[in-house]
């Protein structure tokens, strides 16, 4: 029986009427105080503590960078504009790297950006190394392999899995003045890149390297190779390892390959003929070279993102600019909607491909699980390359079809984003299969 209720008579009667509309809002009110502790029961049940902290937490966008990694970018970026743009042209139309491009990489710290600092290298974070490939791109995409490649590939493997010798062996010199190669492609193995054929035969303190590599990046001017050799065919993959190997030891560099695009870095055939390779000299273990492989290519590709949005936005921040200044029937190229349309486009796909770049790289840093995420922006940054490098062309007409504005550099060095660390149509399976195990 209700409070109101236990006020009637026997006989039914108010002994003190209230109104009705009191009535309701008294009724209302004990609905909703018995509706928020129903809640807050519930809440105690199943949300746990933390859910609502987040209004003491402030959350950051993907374009929140710590002050030491904006500082770095823009050094990166100062230079880029003094010491690199100058030299670009001429770097693609000879197909080499001039020295003190090479010389400033190192000085500028751009060459051991994740080494400690104990081996002599910056000691950054893996996002600084994605800035510094994002920043170079801007400019000349073929510098920016070249820093990709030493920084995510060969530094990074040796970080992770290098012993203590081989690291105070090798770190300082990536550090300090020595380029590496990452040594896995041949003739037969490209995308399908575990049916190398390179043997690494064992005998008592060494092992003997035969066979060859093809397409390889920085090995030109490289003197640290990372090889993936096989030391025992019978065991398919599960006898590929990984072994250190330092130019004097034999190696044989072939001819530069005459190259589309990013024709600055250097990419030639590798040789190995009976190369004696010191067992001290086996990064990781034996046979878990396949392994570090696919980890490591799974990090790279963030790499080739963030080349690709700089590249992009390289090639945007030209043509932009010429579009209003240039005037057709009297109206700026800028002010025709058809093109307004077009390059409003472009930015959405840029801006997107950028949020993909930094959000799997963030995820890496943070030791979670980005292979998808880093998949993702591969191709889609490669993609938004191409475009964007197309478009940049077509707006600034035929002077865009000539070298003079260096838009059509672009366009050349953007096809090795759907090529090299991964086709876009091996980021296609990968992605397909991941997103497959989760849904079926």
């Amino acid at each position: 029986m209700s409070a109101f209720e236990n006020q009637k008579t026997s006989a039914g009667r108010h002994l003190n009427p209230i109104p009705p509309l009191s009535f309701t809002f008294f009724n209302v009110l004990l609905m909703m105080l018995r509706s928020t502790l129903r809640m807050a029961r519930l809440g105690n049940r199943i949300l746990p503590q933390r859910i609502f902290s987040y209004a003491t937490r402030s959350a950051s966008s993907l374009h929140t960078f710590t002050e030491e990694e904006t500082l770095f970018r823009y050094s990166v970026r100062r230079f880029s504009q003094k010491e690199l743009k100058p030299k670009v042209l001429q770097m693609d139309e000879t197909g080499t790297l001039d020295k003190s491009v090479v010389a400033g990489l190192f000085d500028q710290g751009l060459m051991g950006i994740e080494i400690d600092e104990k081996y002599s290298g910056t000691g950054a974070s893996f996002t600084s190394s994605i800035i510094a490939i994002e920043e170079l791109a801007k400019v000349d995409p073929s510098v920016s392999t070249v820093v990709d490649v030493q920084n995510t590939l060969v530094a990074t493997l040796l970080c992770h899995y290098g012993n203590t010798d081989i690291q105070e062996r090798y770190l300082p010199r990536l550090a300090t003045g020595t380029m590496g190669s990452f040594c896995l492609s041949e003739v037969g193995s490209g995308s399908d890149a575990f049916a190398l054929q390179t043997r690494a035969d064992e005998k008592s303190d060494h092992y003997v390297l035969n066979g060859s590599k093809m397409w390889i990046t920085n090995s030109a001017e490289a003197d640290i190779f990372l090889v993936f050799a096989n030391v025992d065919m019978s065991k398919g993959y599960k006898g590929i390892t990984c072994f250190v190997v330092d130019k004097s030891m034999g190696v044989n560099v072939g001819k530069k390959e005459n190259k589309l695009g990013i024709r600055a870095s250097s990419t030639c055939p590798l040789y190995f003929e009976n190369v004696m390779v010191p067992k001290e000299n086996v990064l990781g273990e034996v046979g878990q070279g396949y392994k570090y492989a696919i980890e490591i290519l799974n990090e790279g590709r963030i790499g080739i993102g963030a080349q690709m949005v700089g590249l992009a936005q390289g090639c945007y921040d030209i043509a932009l600019p010429y579009l209003f200044e240039r005037k057709q029937f009297n109206t700026r190229i800028a002010d025709f909607q058809v093109v307004q349309h077009q390059f409003a486009q472009i930015g959405v796909e840029i801006e997107a491909a950028r949020l993909l770049t930094y959000n799997a790289a963030r995820l890496k840093q943070e030791g979670k699980v980005y292979v998808k995420e880093a998949a993702m922006a591969k191709l889609f940054a490669s993609q938004v390359a191409e475009k964007a490098a197309s478009k940049a062309i077509e707006w600034c007409g035929g002077v865009g079809f000539t070298k003079e504005l260096g838009v059509e550099k672009f366009y050349r060095d953007a096809k090795i984003g759907a090529i090299y660390e991964g086709t876009s149509n091996i980021q296609l399976e990968t992605i397909s299969k991941l997103i497959k195990r989760q849904y079926n």
